[in-house]
């Protein structure tokens, strides 16, 4: 089973992915963490991605692809996983395999969402680039959700709500549309 977690920054993706992988007991892989685990290397490809994690922009699509399909070619992948926050953009969803079964669209508002940010506050995270980091997930990945959606794959879930609320709307339909 290949599910992806896609949503705003602050909707709960991640919470939400975790809690999912550990009950399937499937692989999770959350690029944003394996971006900010590699920026620290101090290689060129750590210095991209570190400059695009500062600036609140999206990592160049090309060392994006070829960093998770380095990570999918792990063993423990092979028969599934679920991935957080990935694909962000066109780009990096022509990069992906065509075989995911569910992708779970945690929707909440702007509001909601820079409150939450505030709260995590991630190192480097200002209000400016987590401005930026929500205007870069309306233009380049929200056009996303349509394919998804035309695809039959979509599953919209409100983010607006607790914690507990949403699990228990993501196992329902989870349960409602696994195609085991």
């Amino acid at each position: 089973m290949k599910l992806i977690f896609i949503g705003s920054p602050g909707s709960g993706k991640s919470t939400q992915a975790k809690t999912l992988a550990e009950k399937l007991n499937l692989p999770y892989i959350e690029t944003g963490q394996i971006f900010r685990d590699r920026a620290i290397q101090s290689d060129s490809i750590g210095q991209k991605i570190h400059q695009a994690l500062k600036s609140g922009v999206l990592v160049e699509d090309e060392i994006a692809v070829n960093t998770l399909k380095e990570k999918l070619k792990d063993s423990k992948s092979l028969n599934g996983y679920i991935l957080d926050g990935y694909p962000r953009n066109e780009a990096q969803l022509n990069g992906l395999e065509n075989d995911i079964n569910i992708v779970f669209y945690i929707n909440i508002s702007d509001a909601e969402a820079i409150k939450r940010l505030t709260l995590r506050a991630r190192l480097g995270e200002t209000k400016e680039v987590l401005a930026k980091i929500l205007e870069t997930f309306h233009q380049k990945t929200e056009p996303l959700i349509n394919y998804f959606k035309e695809k039959g794959i979509l599953i919209e879930i409100n983010g607006d709500q607790t914690i507990k609320e949403v699990s228990a709307d993501v196992k329902k339909a989870y349960v409602a549309n696994a195609k085991i």
